[in-house]
């Protein structure tokens, strides 16, 4: 008779291989996607340089409580994103990396939390696979390198979603061995009160992080998605349990105190950001971000890349078992989680592509759980769309090669620019393998290893230098470095046709604001103009003569004298 002693040396090997190779896959993609080359980049646009701005100044003053851009109080946002940046530009000095440390700490953080919520849920595979696709996705590698508020807002709001999730009863009382179906018969009540009692304190205080991170908006996606998710399931009291008075009393006083000192301080605070970049932001087009009411379709299916061909299956399954979902209620919370994002923002008139970041994480959950079935079945249709991710990532890969390589060959200074070698390196060739390689492995129905093939082709471009390419052309840096070069004594800088997004990081790195230049006469003095190429004309036509040029791809900076 053959006992289970005698069959445990057998299977516990290779157990234990699978977990170590899982434990290593998905180290390396949280990693790489959320870490890596985090300064590769230069500060991109108008909010990288301007809140990296606010962070460096908190840091250097000390003053904690009111933002300020160019010394003038700057309430556009709540103070969550810049003092986090403002710790990390004090312990590890003043660069982007640490700027967009913050953001990539907030990723990693969501992914963890709801990996914990897929396990209790559905089960260990389901989590397996979301710690693999959710950090891969176009949106989360994107918004972790981004030294903004959105990535921190939507970490924030998601793990207070996870600890809802907890108090509203959708959690099971114990877990089993793989992960969270079955209750254990013995499970003590008293076991039950204290998880439930922390996770509403820590539901209070992640969604007042929220309410730090961007504002109003917080409350208002966390309470719509609750209520729809209670109105469709029929289970209002479950819902009202969030209005604890744990939870009351751990969100005001993780939220209020920063308001009400920073108004007592600025008594034009609530109008500003209250009315202004609140309510006005949201029912006019004042800042004229408009969009089309489709605007959100496309994005969505870019931030989800190369996973977007999941939406396909999840929506039929969804269609299937709308009903067995409304009993269960387990679906139809991160349904209605990952859709009211997306329906509150396309009815704003004011668009930009990170608002609706707080809806990829529940949809990725679904994704996963959706991909976990399919795997099972690995019917035709399995292998089409996984057929089409590895596709999808293939063109990823060969389209951040081709135009990284294009940009370094336009770098005026490629050796002290980059670092990285001019050929494809090899983490970039084994990233073209592996997304061959999936492609074969789907085709002859290996469909699991295909899916994580296709994942570990992106995490490997990700990890070669293939970012830092970019820096030329969609940062000002580089610029700004070759300003400071050409800066002897006390020159001033100016600016000519420079566009706002670049100006407010030409702003930055020269660690002064920048006035426009203007034709004028000013006997003996030495200038730094940045601009257009046009420039040249009217700056020679001012009677300045030329000293010094560097031309940049979309930049010239000269340094002139008045004769």
């Amino acid at each position: 008779m053959t006992t289970s002693t005698d069959i445990a040396p057998r299977k516990n090997p290779s157990e234990l291989l699978a977990r170590i190779g899982w434990a290593v896959l998905i180290c390396s993609t949280l990693y790489v996607c959320y870490f890596s080359h985090l300064g590769a980049i230069g500060f991109v646009g108008p909010d990288e340089p301007r809140y990296a701005w606010i962070a460096r100044d908190m840091a250097e003053t000390g003053d904690w409580v009111t933002p300020r851009l160019y010394g003038k109080p700057w309430f556009e946002k709540p103070p969550l994103y810049y003092w986090g940046a403002a710790i990390s530009f004090k312990l590890f000095g003043v660069s982007e990396a640490a700027a967009r440390l913050p953001s990539a700490i907030s990723a990693l953080l969501a992914t963890l939390a709801l990996a914990w919520l897929a396990w209790r849920i559905y089960g260990a595979e389901t989590a397996r696979w979301l710690l693999l696709l959710l950090p891969t996705t176009v949106g989360m590698i994107g918004f972790s390198h981004a030294a903004t508020t959105d990535m921190p807002f939507s970490a924030m709001l998601t793990i207070a979603m996870v600890c809802a999730a907890v108090v509203v009863g959708l959690v099971p009382d114990e877990s089993c061995r793989d992960g969270a179906q079955h209750a254990a018969p013995h499970r003590s009540e008293s076991n039950v009160a204290r998880r439930r009692w922390l996770a509403l304190i820590l539901f209070g205080f992640f969604l007042g992080l929220a309410v730090l991170a961007k504002g109003p908006a917080g409350i208002i996606l966390c309470g719509g998605a609750v209520f729809f998710w209670a109105l469709f399931t029929k289970r209002w009291r479950d819902a009202l349990r969030l209005f604890h008075p744990a939870a009351i009393i751990t969100f005001c006083a993780t939220a209020l105190p920063w308001y009400i000192l920073c108004a007592r301080r600025n008594p034009n605070f609530f109008r500003i950001f209250i009315i202004e970049h609140n309510f006005k932001r949201y029912l006019t087009p004042e800042f004229q971000h408009i969009q089309p009411f489709w605007f959100y379709g496309p994005i969505l299916i870019a931030a989800l890349l190369p996973w977007s061909t999941f939406l396909v299956p999840l929506i039929w399954d969804e269609r299937k078992s709308f009903q067995n979902r409304l009993e269960a209620g387990r679906g139809m919370f991160f349904i209605s989680f990952s859709t009211i994002p997306i329906i509150f923002f396309t009815l704003s008139k004011s668009k930009l592509p990170g608002y609706i970041l707080p809806a990829i994480p529940p949809l990725v959950l679904l994704c996963s759980d959706c991909a976990k079935k399919m795997l099972v079945t690995n019917s035709r249709l399995t292998r089409a769309l996984l057929g089409s991710s590895a596709m999808a990532a293939i063109v990823l890969v060969a389209l951040a090669i081709r135009y990284s390589q294009h940009f370094r060959e336009l770098a005026p200074f490629p050796a002290i620019i980059y670092d990285a070698p001019m050929n494809i390196g090899p983490l970039r060739l084994l990233g073209y393998v592996l997304g061959l390689s999936a492609l074969v492995l789907v085709f002859f129905h290996r469909s699991r290893v295909g899916l994580v093939c296709t994942a570990a082709a992106l995490v490997a471009v990700l990890g070669s230098a293939t970012l830092a390419n970019f820096d030329l052309a969609l940062s000002p840096r580089q610029a700004s470095q070759a300003i400071s070069k050409m800066m002897n004594g006390d020159v001033e800088v100016l600016s000519c046709e420079v566009p706002r997004p670049a100006i407010y990081g030409f702003n930055f790195y020269v660690h002064h604001e920048i006035s426009e230049w203007r034709p004028r006469r000013s006997e003996g003095r030495t200038v730094i103009v940045v601009g257009q190429p046009s420039c040249l004309d009217a700056i020679k036509n001012a009677n300045y003569s030329l000293r010094a040029e560097v031309d940049f791809p979309k930049w010239t900076l000269v340094e002139v004298e008045a004769r």
